[in-house]
């Protein structure tokens, strides 16, 4: 069955052990074969596939990365970096307040030696607009092997301390100690997958400063009573959990700033 999703020209890069561990799930609730594979399918596109705009052309931007960085003109570099970070819906929408998000953001933390971002997507190449040192370790996670992959090149490109697996999250967090966790839009998606699984992944975190944020707005750009909902949400999540909490409401996105946690 592992074989049959990945078999899909959108899952075929996907962490071959997440698809197990999700098509256990689904055999377990007595569904056929055929009843599974498509309901796996179906959780991997709500996490995660619909958040990429098309196929991701990361031998293209390789390219056109490595053209910006030879030329050595940080604004055409930029554009380059907002042009791929356009691929993504998550970092899409971030983009018109790109370099506010991470100014504030950073205002609210003590200095950061380590960070660790989990469902990363294309996130990790925001990190010039990061007020971080480019020595500072930095590992992005997220469930594609390519993109991965491409996001190891970015930062050897750059000359950034990073490194990028593909890691099954429901499973667990990688071993490792880091200051910050950036679980950007995170939560939602993994509970498409696993209700539970924002609970269990909070209980692993052993950072002393956690970002979360949530979408304020659909795909489809709706509103929704998103605020209010994942306003409760949090505040439901975090109960009798440690640590200062400060509120961030930017135009399609709503962040939670957390110092203090362990």
């Amino acid at each position: 069955m592992v074989q049959q999703v990945l078999a899909s020209r959108k899952y075929r890069s996907v962490a071959p052990d997440l698809v197990a561990q999700l098509a256990a799930q689904e055999l377990a609730k007595g569904r056929s074969l055929r009843q599974a594979v498509k309901a796996v399918k179906n959780q991997l596109h709500q996490s995660a596939g619909a958040y990429q705009a098309g196929a991701m052309s990361y031998d293209r931007w390789l390219d056109e990365l490595r053209e910006a960085y030879t030329a050595g003109e940080p604004e055409a570099l930029q554009q380059v970096l907002r042009r791929i970070l356009a691929a993504h819906a998550s970092t899409r929408e971030r983009l018109p307040f790109l370099e506010a998000f991470y100014t504030e953001i950073f205002a609210l933390l003590p200095p950061v030696r380590s960070v660790l971002d989990v469902a990363c997507g294309l996130n990790p190449l925001a990190r010039p607009w990061m007020p971080l040192p480019a020595t500072v370790p930095y590992l992005g996670l997220d469930i594609y092997q390519d993109q991965m992959a491409f996001i190891k090149e970015f930062f050897a490109l750059a000359d950034l301390a990073g490194d990028a697996r593909a890691h099954n999250v429901l499973a667990g967090l990688p071993s490792g100690v880091y200051d910050l966790v950036l679980l950007l839009k995170t939560l939602p998606c993994l509970e498409q997958m696993d209700r539970h699984a924002s609970q269990r992944l909070l209980d692993q975190v052993t950072a002393p400063n956690l970002v979360i944020s949530f979408p304020r707005r659909s795909l489809g750009g709706r509103a929704k009573g998103m605020d209010a909902h994942y306003g409760e949400y949090f505040a439901a999540l975090w109960q009798d959990r440690p640590g200062q909490v400060t509120r961030l409401d930017f135009p399609n996105e709503l962040v939670f700033v957390v110092t203090g946690y362990v």
